[in-house]
């Protein structure tokens, strides 16, 4: 796919919890940034496990403006250049305590964006009365999904990419980070579980599509946590029969992963000659061939 302006956005998503999700998309952006790219990753998740698993938990309790405010307050969302923190692989935007509440003010958001089209009879303003940042006049459609779309065009023209971490659960701030992305790359255990996530993720993706009229494109499957057993050689086999179209590449569980993680990085400036950061880098160069980027020169 080509990309028709400013850096690809990628939206790493699972509601399934447990699955290395974030520890995926560090390592993603990661491999991005050893192959060159410029890379803005936002952590959406209010519970912040990018941020700390980028050395930033401080960040979280950084005061406003934060990235909450960028998301719900209209007349904040050109801020978000000032919410960018350095980080030695990537430029991050930090979640903050604050993003507990953004998913009630999103859900509000939408609520007085369907009212005020009238797909709701509900008073738009007896609807902010309840929220902190939101009023009639800061929404404007039929949904409130666009804010971070919106926050990340002040900022996208700086990076090739834009790697977005997803909360582990759907709702409202999920779909925002989709929707700003309209890509997503999915992490996923070789446990017979993963099929209810990958069937609802399918469902999840098919109703945003139908509310907002975007088409989300599947850019693969990480299997994850990989390990030789019979159950994962099952669910390789069915990843690949439900993404038949698309690429699945499978990490082997190793400890140098969560050592990373702790150690606020990604494989690539923790450990580089552990044998899974080969695959993350055939996931970045995937996707910059997906991206038509071109190939990275010595």
């Amino acid at each position: 796919m080509a990309r028709s302006t400013g850096s690809a956005r990628i939206c790493v998503t699972n509601a399934k919890g447990g699955t290395g999700k974030t520890t995926v998309a560090i390592n993603v952006a990661g491999a991005l940034s050893e192959r060159g790219r410029d890379v803005l990753f936002v952590d959406l998740d209010p519970q912040g496990n990018a941020t700390e698993g980028l050395g930033l938990l401080e960040e979280y309790d950084a005061a406003p403006p934060t990235l909450f405010d960028v998301l719900t307050d209209g007349d904040q969302r050109d801020r978000m250049g000032e919410l960018v923190v350095e980080h030695p692989e990537m430029d991050v935007v930090p979640s903050n305590i604050d993003m507990l509440q953004a998913e009630r003010e999103l859900t509000i958001a939408d609520l007085v964006a369907r009212a005020t089209e009238g797909d709701a009879d509900i008073d738009p303003a007896a609807l902010s009365a309840l929220a902190v940042n939101v009023t009639p006049d800061t929404v404007a459609g039929g949904h409130a999904l666009d804010t971070l779309d919106d926050a990340l065009a002040a900022v996208e023209d700086d990076y090739d990419y834009v790697v977005v971490d997803s909360p582990p659960f759907y709702g409202k701030l999920t779909d925002t980070g989709i929707y700003a992305t309209r890509n997503i790359l999915v992490p996923a255990l070789t446990e017979a579980t993963s099929e209810r996530a990958i069937e609802l993720l399918i469902d999840q993706m098919t109703a945003l599509e139908g509310q907002t009229g975007i088409a989300v494109d599947t850019l693969g499957v990480v299997a994850n946590r990989v390990e030789t057993t019979g159950e994962d050689e099952t669910m390789l086999e069915w990843f690949e029969a439900v993404f038949s179209d698309d690429a699945v590449w499978e990490v082997r569980k190793r400890v140098a992963l969560q050592r990373a993680f702790s150690a606020g990085e990604s494989i690539f400036a923790y450990d580089p000659s552990v044998d899974m950061a080969d695959v993350f880098l055939d996931i970045a160069a995937d996707l910059d061939r997906q991206f038509d980027y071109a190939e990275v020169t010595a």
